[in-house]
């Protein structure tokens, strides 16, 4: 066994000091299950890092789970135990049995760098490989016209595991296969240029959405084997379909086979429970400061990117891991070297991850979720921001939604809930996110949000999305909202498709169809959305009609868009507003119209635009604006 274990040796002495001082970004190369085969033998080369161990074993379903027939051996001080076991092939289960050199302890662990594991509540990790035959070459070629912050980013935001259900085989969810064309078809009718997945590493806990990871480097059994993933990815690709995958760097699940208390110690976690553990979700916190955790969260990054194929990560819980009293009260949390409450640690942490992926994929985008003001997120590490190339913008969903949710006759007080975006919208470049979040917990669903009848929750809820759609930054939607679900998105069933059998739901349906459409192909409402020179308010005061009008501008002075939206369900006649030039403009959409489900009010195709100076401009046009409506008007000059 000595000598095949030499001649399949993996490990060298560059890899074990860039993973000790935390600069080893390809650990999954290294770490982990490894099928080998060779001229002279065969089998599976397994490592797993447990520095404070006094031994480790290999068992599983190829020794009858014997815990200590099948020895590992350390590779000198590294901390890393190593081991050639001969005629293991793919499709072996196996754990780490793992002997701590303190008080005893023992314990059998998944791999933390396993690429396949049981579907839980089993926990054994899967020998196996990642031979797949891609046939997304144009796409990844082309990538960086799909992913820049100049081009239209539309995102559909879904749970693998509840977007569609088969009912007559016991409500199970569709597999990554079957997914593949159906997914890709939907989302290419609907005209999103990319899907986000909520995290689908390997949960123990299907309630958790996929926010309690155990599996690091292993998509969820679930839904299939890794290569039905790549499927997946490889068919939304060749549909010309970006993929956004959720990422968890800021905690993990306390279950015994995970991660926690790997080798008798905090090896992951912080070793104090004021910086380990997080009081709100029950769970461990990363030792940010550790270099092996840095390599191998990063590793995990680059993972994805590498051998995924993905497009970039929405990162999950920025937040939290920035800074120290997160959730916790006077007297729970330790200050950092300087007194203050930022997490050091973390903040580098999150910069070298951002380095590193845009270093060796600039063409992905990495995107945060983080819900406080912490300056230049989504800002170069270079001068002094965290790197991220976009960050979601909580204060916009959450000021929007508080608005959209009052009684029209109520909302002339709240004006300054929109159009308070405007003094910060270009201090990063933002996402805004309809998310998931948003429609769980007791919060209703979107449209159940909406004030009014039947009728003007409908048109609310259009008027929403065509507000969202005409504002600068990227989009995000969740699964459910496009058609107008009805009740709170529920991880364990799929969503009612059968609403699309009535007019209301498919006319918004339609709409959320169409304004992808403009979106996508006018260069106006996306070229600029990160800069200010993008956007201008023609009218930001008319409170007491409830209504805000604006132009959208591309790079070309040519190609100019101008929106205005009524948030009241009174009908606006001989509604003037001032316009940069004369000349046609042409109504390009009506959430009003009857195609939608609207009363069919506007303009019968477009307003002239007439000299008279309004709103500091050389023209203006006179509009009937419908009630409870968005209206777009591009100009023909």
């Amino acid at each position: 066994m000595a000598a095949a274990r030499e001649k399949t040796h993996l490990l060298t002495k560059d890899d074990v000091y860039l993973f000790n001082e935390g600069s080893h970004f390809r650990l999954y190369e290294k770490l982990g299950s490894h099928v080998v085969n060779g001229p002279e033998s065969s089998g599976c080369y397994f490592a797993v890092w447990a520095p404070d161990a006094e031994g480790v074993w290999v068992m599983g379903s190829f020794n009858d789970w014997n815990q200590q027939s099948h020895p590992l051996h350390p590779h000198g001080q590294s901390g890393i135990w190593e081991g050639f076991i001969p005629d293991l092939a793919k499709g072996t289960l196996y754990k780490y049995h793992v002997a701590s050199r303190y008080n005893g302890y023992r314990v059998d662990k998944t791999d933390p760098f396993s690429i396949f594991n049981e579907i839980p509540p089993k926990t054994a990790s899967i020998v196996w490989d990642l031979d797949y035959q891609w046939g997304d070459q144009k796409w990844m070629e082309r990538r960086r016209e799909r992913n820049g912050l100049d081009r239209p980013l539309s995102i559909y935001e879904m749970h693998a595991g509840s977007w569609r259900r088969v009912a007559e085989e016991g409500n199970r969810s569709l597999s990554y296969r079957e997914l593949a064309p159906e997914l890709a078809d939907y989302v290419e009718q609907m005209g999103f240029t990319h899907v986000e997945l909520l995290p689908i590493m390997d949960h123990p806990f299907f309630g958790s959405w996929g926010y309690q990871i155990t599996g690091y480097f292993a998509p969820s059994g679930n839904y299939g084997t890794p290569q039905d993933l790549m499927t997946l990815i490889d068919t939304l690709h060749q549909r010309g379909i970006g993929v956004i995958l959720d990422w968890v760097p800021s905690h993990f699940p306390t279950d015994e086979h995970g991660l926690g208390f790997f080798d008798g110690t905090h090896l992951y976690e912080h070793a104090d429970s004021r910086k380990g553990f997080h009081p709100e979700w029950e769970s461990f916190i990363f030792n940010y400061g550790r270099s092996e955790v840095q390599s191998f969260l990063i590793s995990n990054a680059l993972f994805w990117l590498d051998k995924y194929h993905v497009d970039g990560f929405r990162v999950d819980a920025v937040a939290s891991m920035l800074y120290l009293d997160y959730a916790r009260r006077e007297g729970e949390w330790i200050p950092n070297p300087y007194g203050g409450r930022e997490n050091i640690e973390a903040i580098a942490l999150l910069r070298r991850l951002n380095e590193e992926v845009y270093k060796n994929f600039p063409d992905v985008q990495t995107i945060a979720e983080e819900s406080t003001d912490w300056p230049m997120v989504s800002r170069p590490s270079y001068v002094g921001g965290l790197g991220f190339g976009l960050k979601w913008d909580m204060g916009w969903m959450h000021d929007t939604l508080q608005y959209m949710s009052l009684d029209p006759i109520h909302r002339h007080y709240h004006h300054n809930n929109l159009t308070f975006r405007m003094i910060y919208a270009f201090h990063e470049n933002f996402v805004l996110p309809l998310s998931h979040d948003e429609v769980v917990h007791g919060k209703r669903s979107l449209l159940g949000k909406m004030p009014g009848d039947d009728g003007q929750k409908f048109a609310n809820l259009r008027l929403l999305f065509g507000y969202m759609c005409a504002q600068p930054a990227k989009k995000l939607l969740f699964m459910g909202g496009e058609f107008g679900q009805r009740r709170e998105w529920v991880h364990d069933a799929g969503l009612d498709w059968n609403l699309l059998d009535y007019d209301r739901h498919r006319g918004l349906q339609r709409w959320v169809t169409d304004l992808n459409r403009l979106y996508r192909g006018e260069p106006a409402l996306y070229e600029l959305d990160c800069e200010p020179g993008g956007f201008e308010w023609i009218d930001c005061s008319d409170a007491d009609s409830s209504v805000l009008s604006w132009i959208r501008k591309g790079k070309s002075s040519n190609n100019i868009i101008l929106i205005a939206c009524n948030f009241t369900p009174v009908r606006r006649d001989n509604y003037r507003l001032g316009a940069p030039r004369g000349g046609l403009w042409k109504e390009a959409l009506n959430s009003d119209a009857g195609d939608y489900g609207g009363g069919n009010q506007g303009n019968l195709g477009g307003v002239e635009a007439a000299p008279v100076p309004l709103h500091g401009r050389p023209y203006s046009i006179t509009l009937t604006l419908p009630p409870l409506a968005t209206i777009f008007f591009k100009s023909e000059g």
